[in-house]
């Protein structure tokens, strides 16, 4: 039997994933409520989805009318009950497994019973955190990647108890917004943040060692790899300290040689948490 369809979507946190996925599904039609406790983070979600929106019309990506219906398609709220009735709710706190299963607890008593939870993080263990929700059966990783109005692939991570009808409901609300889809059996850091956090804490081993300079680094996996980002341009976008938590993570969970470099624990030590700051590894004048 064929799981009901999804009309109504939640995304709980407007922070950077928050506010990219929120856009996506209402772009893909689906209405879409926001949950977010900081009203500030909101005032600052609207107004990045309403430029992303409008760039999108001067490009021609997609017309005004489409563009306007899309941003109709968002309700913002401070309170979790905005998400009565929801089809599918999408988590995109950060990366604490006690503040997700805080959110799971809070939204359980809106939602219907068929509702599907689905979690955004890019590490930690899917089947640990759908045991702290009260429908593990119906909850999935489905990780988006940033910029999420233009990156085009989610993986979608299947717990111990993830039914093939919670996969299935999360692959066809991932091709409605356009997305391809990998599925990824329960494992630490999945694929991508996997390869990513090794890619990313060789690159911290030779700055530190002083083989290259920061942007040489960079410039060198681009041009010789041809990679889309240098592995330092990624961190300083990811944030250094949430790329921190992952290898510490990971370092737990899949050994040494995930352990972080003490340059990348210096820098977050001393704020440079990368563009939302100003300054990462690379400095970001006028951020």
């Amino acid at each position: 039997m064929s799981p009901e369809p999804v009309q109504a979507v939640t995304v709980v946190g407007a922070g950077v994933m928050g506010r990219g996925i929120a856009l996506a599904a209402a772009r893909a039609g689906y209405a879409t409520r926001v949950v977010e406790p900081d009203a500030a983070a909101i005032q600052s979600a609207r107004a990045e989805v309403d430029r992303i929106l409008a760039r999108s019309a001067e490009k021609g990506e997609l017309s005004a009318e489409d563009a306007e219906s899309a941003r109709g398609r968002i309700t913002w709220s401070t309170e979790g009950g905005i998400a009565e009735g929801s089809d599918l709710v999408i988590e995109a706190a950060p990366e604490s497994l006690a503040l997700k299963a805080e959110v799971y607890r809070t939204l359980a008593p809106h939602l219907p019973a068929h509702a599907v939870l689905a979690t955004n993080t890019s590490s930690l263990s899917i089947t640990e955190l759908a045991a702290t929700s009260d429908r593990p059966d119906r909850f999935v990783g489905m990780h988006f990647f940033n910029p999420v109005h233009r990156m085009r692939l989610i993986e979608l991570v299947r717990g111990r108890l993830t039914s093939d009808g919670t996969l299935d409901r999360a692959e066809r609300v991932s091709r409605a917004m356009g997305k391809e889809t990998v599925v990824v059996r329960e494992s630490p850091g999945f694929v991508t943040t996997r390869v990513n956090a090794l890619i990313g804490n060789e690159a911290f081993a030779m700055l530190e060692a002083g083989i290259a300079s920061a942007r040489d680094i960079d410039k060198a996996v681009k041009l010789g790899l041809n990679h889309p980002m240098g592995p330092f341009e990624m961190i300083d976008l990811v944030g250094l300290d949430t790329r921190l938590h992952i290898l510490e993570y990971l370092h737990r969970t899949l050994g040494e040689k995930f352990r972080p470099t003490p340059l990348h624990v210096q820098y977050v030590k001393e704020g440079r948490l990368g563009r939302k700051v100003g300054r990462g590894v690379h400095e970001y004048p006028g951020s």
